[in-house]
């Protein structure tokens, strides 16, 4: 799974399965042992996180909301996805 982006011990990253559920756009946040998949405006759709890992991790979906989106469209077509900006 692509690392797109790393800050405060968390771990972005994004793909997708032409076979699978990923089919609404989204990414995966780790922290730890604790997983999610996250939505472009920072809502947690699966998974969870701690509550201060899970404001950290919205923050910056909400500032980085057009490159996600890009990367969405280049995951969906197999294509190399461009780190993104780490929150400071």
């Amino acid at each position: 799974m692509p690392t797109i982006s790393m800050f405060y011990g968390i771990i972005i990253s994004m793909y997708w399965e032409k076979e699978g559920q990923h089919h609404s756009p989204h990414f995966h946040a780790r922290y730890g042992e604790e997983k999610a998949e996250v939505d472009f405006d920072g809502q947690i759709i699966a998974g969870a996180l701690p509550p201060k890992q899970a404001s950290i991790v919205k923050a910056w979906a909400l500032i980085h909301q057009d490159e996600l989106r890009a990367n969405w469209e280049l995951a969906m077509q197999d294509e190399p996805l461009y780190k993104i900006e780490p929150l400071k």
